[in-house]
């Protein structure tokens, strides 16, 4: 069996993880904001991790969608981090979290409109450039559209198109927004550009109302998820997938055991070639 699916790293199961065979994910995630720039007992734990695993990563403070200029000394040293571990994907959401040099503390979405997707596509091909690397943007959950004048779906396909970007594909997301906004989520995977995918995410989530559901990532997949996942991965190359679980943290074999369903669901359409392979990953601009 060929392994496709990696785990996001979490300071509250590290010295589990690195001292054990409990959790065996074929790579790690980590979020640059919270590694760039330690040092002492965590950045042992990370020099660690990177000999035992390759490692990707996934932004949250990029705030692609923000009005106000990039920030550059902050990617300067996601730079720095992405050299120093040899991170093949740099991944962010399409989305914004902080304006004025206010920081949100939450992914909030952005007008579905013709003069942000010049806006938003014009900042990925600078980061881009800056990088020296193609990044990965990803669709996000949201509970009310803003100022729309367009599909979700022609958003992230004009954005994605114009940028020249890849798309990481968060699953569980699609599901959320689908039931949500009462959409076909099999059809708005159909309908995304599907050889742009370069990363899959996946998670639980929590339906809080009987017609609400929130993207948590504290739960365990669901099984109409898992579906989405098995109907994604006959449509698209072999990719790296990522079981994300940010807290409610459970027993590391309970996560295993959620790697292993998605490896077997991966295998049944990619058995042939290896999805962290390097070849899969589109890094040049």
């Amino acid at each position: 069996m060929n392994k496709n699916v990696g785990i996001g790293f979490r300071k509250d199961f590290a010295e589990e993880f690195l001292s054990s065979d409990i959790l065996d994910p074929a790579f790690v995630e980590l979020a640059p904001e919270n590694w760039m720039g330690i040092g002492g007992y965590w950045k042992k734990i990370i020099k660690q991790l990177s000999e035992k695993h390759s490692i990707t990563s996934h932004g949250l403070s990029l705030s692609i969608g923000s009005p106000e200029p990039l920030d550059w000394d902050f990617l300067i040293n996601v730079k720095a981090f992405i050299k120093e571990y040899d991170i093949q994907i740099y991944s962010e959401h399409l989305s914004f979290s902080k304006c004025d040099n206010a920081h949100l503390y939450d992914l909030l979405p952005i007008p579905f409109r013709e003069d942000t997707i010049k806006h938003v596509a014009n900042r990925i091909k600078e980061v881009q450039d800056f990088l020296e690397m193609k990044i990965a943007i990803e669709n996000v959950s949201y509970y009310t559209p803003v100022a729309a004048e367009m599909s979700e779906l022609e958003f992230i396909n004009t954005i994605i198109n114009e940028a020249d970007c890849n798309l990481l594909l968060d699953v569980n997301n699609v599901f959320v927004n689908a039931f949500n906004h009462q959409y076909n989520a099999k059809e708005f995977i159909k309908g995304l550009p599907l050889d742009k995918v370069s990363y899959i995410h996946m998670a639980g989530h929590e339906q809080v109302e009987p017609d609400l559901i929130i993207d948590t990532h504290g739960e365990d997949i669901i099984p109409p998820v898992f579906d989405l996942f098995d109907y994604t991965t006959q449509r698209v190359q072999p990719v790296p997938v990522l079981l994300e679980r940010d807290f409610n943290i459970p027993a590391l074999h309970h996560m295993q055991s959620e790697i292993n369903e998605l490896e077997k669901i991966a295998n049944n359409h990619w058995n042939k070639k290896h999805a962290t392979s390097k070849r899969y990953i589109s890094t040049a601009v």
